[in-house]
């Protein structure tokens, strides 16, 4: 357990952890992957509504990822309050999951450890990782760009704190 506890900690967040959020996971932990930090970053995410709790991610959002060479597996689960406890950063995926994430906080301090996805786009000119669900192919190409983006500077941003 102490090697566990000894990791840094990211949880993606989205409304229902079914599209942006498990997306946003399987890239980052193929980052972590790749440059050799598994023992060091791990990653999960979560939603806000709990109606798709245990379902995969979308089948277009894994059909898209996959097709760049990210399989997602993660089961969707809902924010809890210790989650805040148990994770270093958590990140929001637009505007209105940052301030979702806001309110349920236990603390000022733990609100702290959230930050929005967009923060960490260079070339995006858009303030929020849109959802996809009825956006068509086009939505998920799009949320897939932006995370591959965001992705990469966070975990370029916590390496280089580590």
């Amino acid at each position: 357990m102490e090697e566990v506890s000894s990791k840094y900690k990211v949880l993606f967040v989205c409304l229902g952890n079914i599209c942006r959020s498990p997306a946003a996971q399987g890239i980052f932990e193929h980052i972590v992957r790749e440059n050799g930090m598994t023992d060091r970053i791990i990653a999960d995410s979560a939603g806000l509504y709990g109606g798709h709790a245990g379902q995969h991610p979308d089948r277009r959002m894994r059909t898209a990822a996959l097709y760049r060479g990210y399989g997602l597996k993660h089961s969707a689960r809902q924010v809890r309050s210790y989650d805040f406890r148990d994770f270093d950063l958590i990140i929001a995926m637009d505007d209105q999951n940052y301030e979702d994430l806001m309110h349920i906080a236990p603390s000022v301090e733990d609100s702290r450890k959230i930050r929005r996805m967009a923060s960490y786009f260079t070339t995006h000119k858009i303030s929020y990782v849109p959802d996809p669900y009825y956006m068509g192919a086009e939505g998920f190409s799009l949320v897939l760009d932006l995370l591959e983006e965001g992705c990469q500077n966070l975990f370029d941003t916590i390496k280089a704190e580590l």
